[in-house]
This record gives C-alpha cells, structure tokens and sequence, in this order.
C-alpha cells in the first residue's frame, strides 16, 4: 500500500480529513513544559495524545525543528504519532539537484509524505518522485498573499504559473504517489485545479488562522476521497498558556473535523 491508500483507510477509520499541524514555536509553548529536556516535543506529546482520534495525519513543519534538539523532537513526534497509527506528513518543501536532493530524500525514511518545491524541475525532485510508498505534495497555489507574485504569472502558453505546475504534477505521476498543496485561502483557483487535475490528491492549508474557504477545501480539495485539509495554529494554540492547553487543541481539532464532515456529507 502506497501512501494514499494508507490515507484513505485512515480517513475511513476516524471519519476525518484533518491534518494537525505540529508547529511548536519556542515562544508559545506553555510556560510549565519549558523547563523539560526537549520542550518541543513535550508540547507534541500532549498535542497528539489530544487530538490524535480526530486526525487524519499529522504535519510537523521542519522550520521548527532546524537545531539539534529541534531533530530530536521531530525524532520522537514521527515515533509517537506512528505509534498512534497515523501518519506524518513533513512539510519540508525541499528539492535540488544531484547529492543534495537524494539527501534530502532521506527525510522520506522518517516520515510517510513530504512536501516538495516544483521550482527547480523534475530531476530536482526525482529521489522523492521515486520512492512509491511515500506520498509527495508539489507546492502548486500556495496560500499566502506572495504567492501570486510568481504563481499566477501568465506563460506565453496562455496558463497561469501555477496551472503549468498541476499539469506537470499529474505527468509526474507515475507511481500514483503525487498529490498538490493549494491554499483554502484560494477557492477560485481550487475549483479551477480540481477540473484540470480531477484524480490529484489536494492538501489544503489556510483553514484556521488564515482565514481559509473550508467549504471549498472540502469540495475540491477531495480525489475520491482522499485529500487533507490543514489547520495548525487553530488546533494547537487553541487554548490558553496553560495546564489545559492540551484539551483546548482536542477539542479545536474535534470542530473542525465536524465542520468539515458537513461537507463531505452534503
């Protein structure tokens, strides 16, 4: 089973296309974990125990983890959230070229998915395009404000930047492991995406704390099914610097599951 039928029967099992982003910045994490070894994964730990029946996936972001105790704590967050039974999808958005790229692949040994940046070409993300039981997430229509900067730049093709990146995707897709990030915050272009590329997997971040079309990431962000709709710092900062933190982010993550079922169910 590949990374999307993996997905598929998680989704089945708790009824949820939430993923929960695990985005522990040093500066929110409660006051009474700082003093622990590894404050990050602390948070983490509490996080997942919390929220874990209602995620699809969980979805660390790698920024928060750049520094010797940051790897450590991704370390132990994979481990537990397996342990779980749900799978990690690393936002990483790497790619290069040669060595570095199939160092960077290495990651794919850690986590179930990853996120990938198109920018630099198929070889650049080849290593990861390779490996058929991982799931690998182009950035396609991102959805912050910049983003338009480069993305809905029109080609002499007559298609938009972004529009060029879906249909290389799906070309991409050989061993049925691609899928597109495409921001909530864009429903148009959801919509738009979901035409042209109608059997792509979609991970839809934006909902929350930016604001994002939940109704549109659950019409189009779904391939038979299958797709992720992203909140972090709606589910995980839900709650005050406190004790209770932990049940605040279970219970956040409890609402969105149920606001997004309305519309997997209409």
């Amino acid at each position: 089973m590949n990374f999307f039928d993996r997905l598929r029967d998680r989704i089945r099992t708790v009824d949820s296309v939430v993923s929960v982003g695990l985005d522990p910045d040093p500066a929110r994490i409660p006051e009474h974990l700082q003093d622990r070894e590894l404050p990050r994964w602390a948070f983490n730990r509490r996080i997942i125990d919390a929220t874990h029946e209602h995620a699809a996936v969980f979805k660390p972001n790698a920024a928060f983890y750049e520094d010797p105790d940051g790897w450590r704590a991704l370390e132990e967050t994979i481990a537990y959230a397996r342990g779980k039974g749900v799978p990690v999808l690393l936002d990483a958005k790497r790619a290069d070229i040669g060595n570095t790229t199939r160092q960077y692949a290495e990651l794919l040994e850690r986590a179930d998915a990853i996120t990938v940046n198109p920018y630099m070409g198929r070889d650049s993300l080849q290593p990861f395009l390779a490996d058929e039981e991982a799931g690998v997430f182009v950035l396609c229509r991102t959805s912050n404000p910049g983003g338009a900067d480069l993305q809905d730049l029109e080609l002499a093709s007559g298609e938009a930047v972004y529009e060029r990146v879906a249909a290389l995707a799906e070309l991409w897709n050989e061993n049925d492991n691609v899928g597109l990030v495409v921001g909530a915050t864009k429903p148009a272009e959801l919509e738009e995406l979901r035409e042209q590329v109608p059997d792509l997997p979609f991970l839809v971040p934006g909902i929350g704390a930016q604001g994002g079309d939940a109704e549109a990431a659950v019409e189009y962000g779904l391939a038979d099914g299958v797709g992720l709709v992203n909140s972090s710092r709606g589910i995980i900062f839900a709650g005050e610097d406190g004790e209770e933190f932990a049940s605040a982010s279970g219970q956040a993550a409890k609402r969105l599951k149920k606001r997004l079922n309305r519309y997997r169910d209409a």
